[in-house]
């Protein structure tokens, strides 16, 4: 029995290897050629081993470390061989996700991504985060790899686990892992394979293989993949498309085969892409008249948000510099607060999820490179398995923030007066150094800060102008890791195995993010004139969130025993102790101010450079350095008991864990808990597992129960994404057939039920309404930070007491009455949070008891759905394949149709604005195969209907407006390929 590379995913997926075992109709060989079953050999995903009966053919896997026949083992696993990522179209993980039951994927806000398998994703954002789902390449636990950017190609397969792990695998995971593993080289012969497809969007894909023999025991495989294509999105501002894709990847392989019982191989893969991809698909809101919000809480309307909402209007706004103490340079504001004509205002957002008008196009650049060892020695009642690889990437792209073109600001009263007044020889002369920086020719052209490293911004001189305000972000990540595995299985003839292994994991990464606009460097120019030239400081004119270092390290013990009761009961222990260690260094910059504003009442020291900071501005702080220690034991027990040798029950328990983290610093106006605590889950799983007539029908069976503990989930707070830790309860049921009725007629169908649900009371106030649907609250848009806050009576329905008592404290500072907020039940103003959380104390009595709620009104999340956990989910498929005259020539037509049903994109579930409705994904193909599948034509559409269906969101901080970014599926895809292999 070949134990090289025996893969710790548990069982491959009826359901994805029928259609290779219809197609084929023979016993599959090993990579070098020889049989699966022989001493020493690969195993590869799938072996024919009964095709008597005509059906669709036994599956024997690798899995837990060990050949098993797929309906033998009691484990719910998902795996998909070359043939099926062809077959059923899935040439990237949005396509992957869709075959899958209780399995969801979406692109996530700052260049990553979310794989969600029953009911557990990625909600914990941020650098020092752990993953839900483990992500391996040929059994390496990858870190925010860059790998679901590429395309699929010249794998062998996609194995997919549904529920936790840790005893098999090397990383810890709470939800599951994905692993991929790639063909290796092949010792019988020169082999090669070619694609190339054409499709709309001017799309072009190449995917090409070269399989050579060094000799009897040593062979080489390179293997590559190409795509260039068309954006998907149309700018209606500039008629261009955009997020198109130009990438390519490269891999080779090179194994050595000196003996039946040794093998080794060296991996090494290349990516890289440029282009205008984008990271946001689109932005929904329906814009709140008021700008105390920016867009309400009632829904996602194809509006723009109010621009009064937004921090660079505030900084920049009358009220703020008359309130600050800054009255002189009220003159110069560029608004007010209360102003009509916002920089929004009429801006239009078309109304297509694929249609955009923006004036920054995206541009995207990612790399990574992985290099793998992998050696087995079979030393007969145990071998040996090490896997050790590095990997590295980097991720740097931009993105228009608000997916539209500000309104100009020609005309604008204060900027003529500066640019009058600022220049040399005239009164006023000492803000010559604002004007020369941002407005040098004169308002028609406003020049800001290119968001980069320095910190200097627009005075350091990275600058980029243009007629309106870029209002755009950055994001930038990069990471190396190393890893190393190894473990031992043993082989004895008796009831008693074992599995024994261990894992050294390093992982050092840097993390920024950006976002800039011209009224934030406005503002940070009129409050301290600007930087001089060239010279760095420890804050910045733009938003900056920084990590210039996380470091994670981290290894683990883990093991499993097999008992083999009888020749029909076997019962598996397994347990893993992990300790990860974690450090960071990280902070929030914003506004570079060489002289604090309120310093004097005199500005001849505007221009002195003198670096200084007000502590009031938000973001001007030192690196925090946090450290974090976390250790766990946990395990898992499967009993499974073969009825007969074609019907298999077994039952489970897991314990699932994900280490906790650090949460970013904050400005001092707020306080988060510096840490959040790990993640853990009890999971429980029944499963049954049948073949019947001889093949003709198959169908699996699972359901499951998880008690989640501490559920990271993410919240933003004064533009800063925050964790905390709730309980959940998980529960499903999963089934997956094949009907097989004649060889050449192959139906493969799954559906999934999913419920899930915060278990316990846990009180959250949702970003979107912080009046928590009270009609007593007043909502307050802060106007020294742009951040809300709400104020309640302490006698709940005291509407008139909390509306006077704003009322109150903002005619003192010359701010207006409370109004009612769209959307809401409540009213809101502009006013100052800590000014009222002031006099709440000092004179809230008198208007019946008020009290201020720094994040607003806390709502019970209890009983809500966690986010993308759709209840439903299903997919169809079916080929025939029909023989062309008896001449060798096939014709193979395909139809599949995939459903994922209702989800939320947040956890307060709030209708409508919440939800992703369900939707459906059709694809179809028909395929002329040459005899002996010499070559091939194929013609396909993905995505039949059309559908531009959501499937995740991001509400963004309040600060920017609240709206909402959006991912989708691919648009409508058609075309045709033509290939080649020998």
């Amino acid at each position: 029995m070949r134990k090289f590379d025996l893969l710790c995913a548990s069982a491959i997926s009826l359901l994805a290897a029928a259609p290779v075992a219809a197609q084929t109709g023979a016993t599959t060989t090993a990579q070098n050629g020889a049989p699966t079953n022989g001493p020493g050999q690969e195993a590869p995903s799938s072996v024919s081993t009964d095709t008597s009966a005509g059906y669709a053919s036994d599956i024997v896997v690798t899995a837990q470390r060990q050949s098993q026949r797929l309906q033998d083992v009691p484990i719910a696993v998902t795996a998909f061989t070359a043939d099926n990522l062809d077959k059923q179209q899935i040439v990237n993980p949005v396509a992957l996700q869709q075959s899958l039951p209780n399995i969801t994927f979406t692109k996530t806000n700052f260049t990553s991504s979310s794989f969600t398998i029953r009911g557990i994703g990625d909600l914990c954002v941020g650098v020092t985060c752990d993953q839900a789902t483990a992500i391996h390449v040929n059994d390496m636990p990858l870190l925010a790899t860059r790998l679901f950017e590429s395309e699929f190609f010249d794998l062998e397969r996609v194995e997919v686990l549904r529920g936790p792990q840790g005893t098999l695998f090397g990383r810890n995971a709470t939800s599951g892992v994905v692993n991929f593993i790639t063909a290796k080289p092949d010792l019988s012969g020169i082999r090669a394979a070619g694609e190339f497809e054409y499709g709309n969007y001017d799309s072009k894909r190449v995917k090409a293989m070269f399989n050579l023999p060094l000799g009897d025991t040593l062979g080489l495989r390179v293997a590559g993949t190409y795509l260039n294509r068309d954006g998907y999105t149309l700018n209606d501002y500039t008629g261009n498309r955009i997020d198109g894709r130009d990438l390519y990847a490269v891999r080779g392989t090179l194994s050595w085969e000196p003996s039946p019982d040794t093998r080794v191989d060296l991996i090494g893969y290349y990516f890289r892409e440029k282009d205008n991809r984008s990271r946001i698909q689109k932005q929904l809101c329906n814009r709140d008249s008021t700008g105390i919000l920016g867009c309400s809480p009632d829904g996602a309307g194809f509006g723009t948000t109010n621009g009064n909402s937004t921090l660079a209007t505030i900084l920049t706004s009358r009220e703020f510099l008359t309130i600050s103490g800054a009255g002189a340079l009220a003159p110069f504001a560029l608004g007010s607060v209360y102003q009509a004509a916002d920089s929004f205002a009429g801006v239009t957002n078309p109304a297509d999820v694929r249609r955009v008008r923006v004036d920054y196009e995206p541009t995207y650049f990612a790399e990574e490179q992985q290099y793998t060892l992998k050696l087995f020695h079979d030393f007969g009642p145990v071998s040996l398995n090490i896997t050790g690889g590095y990997m590295e990437n980097t991720v740097d792209s931009t993105s228009d923030y608000n997916l539209a073109v500000e309104n100009s600001y020609a005309g604008n009263a204060g900027l003529n007066l500066l640019n009058a007044i600022g220049r040399p020889g005239l009164p006023g002369a000492v803000l010559n150094n604002v004007r020369q920086y941002l407005i040098p020719n004169g308002p028609g052209t406003l020049c800001q800060s290119l968001p980069e490293a320095s910190n200097t911004g627009v005075y350091g001189g990275n600058a980029v102008c243009a007629p309106t305000s870029l209002d755009f972000d950055r994001s930038y990540n990069h990471v190396r890791q190393y890893t190393a595995e190894a473990h031992i299985d043993s082989s004895f003839d008796g009831p008693f195995n074992f599995l024994l292994g261990g894992i050294y994991f390093d992982s050092k990464q840097q993390n920024d993010y950006y976002v800039n606009a011209f009224g934030l460097d406005y503002a940070t120019g009129l409050l301290g004139s600007g930087a001089s030239g060239g010279t760095a400081y420890l804050a910045s004119p733009f938003y900056r969130n920084s990590s210039p270092e996380f470091r994670l390290k981290s290894w683990g013990a883990f093991g499993e025993a097999y008992f083999q009761a009888s020749e029909k009961l076997k019962l598996t222990i397994g347990l893993r102790y992990n300790h990860d260690d974690k450090m960071v260094r990280a902070r929030t910059t914003l506004a570079n101010v060489p002289v604090p504003y309120g310093a004097t009442t005199a500005f001849p020291q505007l221009d002195s450079g003198a670096v200084d900071f007000d502590p009031t501005l938000p973001g001007n702080q030192a690196f925090a350095i946090g450290n974090v220690k976390f250790s766990r034991l946990t395990g898992r027990a499967v009993i499974d008991y073969k009825i007969t040798n074609d019907n298999l029950l077994y039952a489970s328990y897991s314990r699932g864990y994900k280490s906790g983290g650090i949460n970013p610093p904050l400005s001092p106006l707020f306080a988060v808990p510096t840490n959040f605590a790990p993640e853990s889950v009890d999971a429980f799983e029944i499963g049954s597992k049948n073949t019947f007539g001889g093949g003709a029908l198959r169908i699996n069976l699972t359901g499951f129960y998880y008690k989640y503990k501490d559920l990271q989930l993410s919240r933003i707070v004064a533009r800063t994404s925050v964790n905390d830790n709730i309980n959940a309860d998980i529960y499903g049921v999963e089934a997956e057939a094949v009907l097989s009725p004649i060889p050449r007629f192959v139906v493969n169908a799954n559906f999934s039920y999913l419920k899930t649900k915060v278990s316990a009371d846990r009180f959250l106030a949702n970003p979107r309404d912080p009046s928590g649907g009270r009609s007593d609250a007043v909502i307050i848009k802060d106007v020294t930070n742009a951040s809300n806050c709400a104020v309640v009576p302490t006698t709940a329905g005291n509407r008139a007491g909390a509306n006077a008592f704003v009322t109150a404290v903002n005619g003192a500072v010359g701010l207006a009455a409370p109004v009612a907020v769209p959307g809401t039940t409540a009213n809101g103003a502009f006013s100052i949070c800590s000014a009222l959380t002031a006099q709440a104390a000092a004179i809230g009595a008198a208007f019946g008891g008020i009290q201020v709620l720094g994040s607003g009104v806390e709502v019970n999340v209890r009983g809500n759905q966690l986010p993308n956990a759709p209840t439903y989910k299903w997919s169809v498929g079916a080929q025939y394949t029909v023989d062309v005259g008896g001449s060798g020539w096939t014709v193979v037509p395909r139809a599949d149709i995939n459903y994922t049903g209702n989800a939320y994109g947040t956890i307060f579930n709030k209708n409508p604005i919440d939800r992703m409705p369900g939707y459906e994904v059709v694809n179809a193909q028909l395929q002329v195969n040459a005899p002996d599948d010499r070559f091939y034509i194929r013609g396909f559409v993905q995505n039949l209907t059309g559908n531009d269906s959501t499937t995740g969101m991001y509400v963004t901080d309040q600060s920017s407006g609240l709206f909402t970014n959006i991912f989708t599926i691919e648009p409508r895809r058609y075309g045709v390929a033509a290939g080649f292999k020998f």
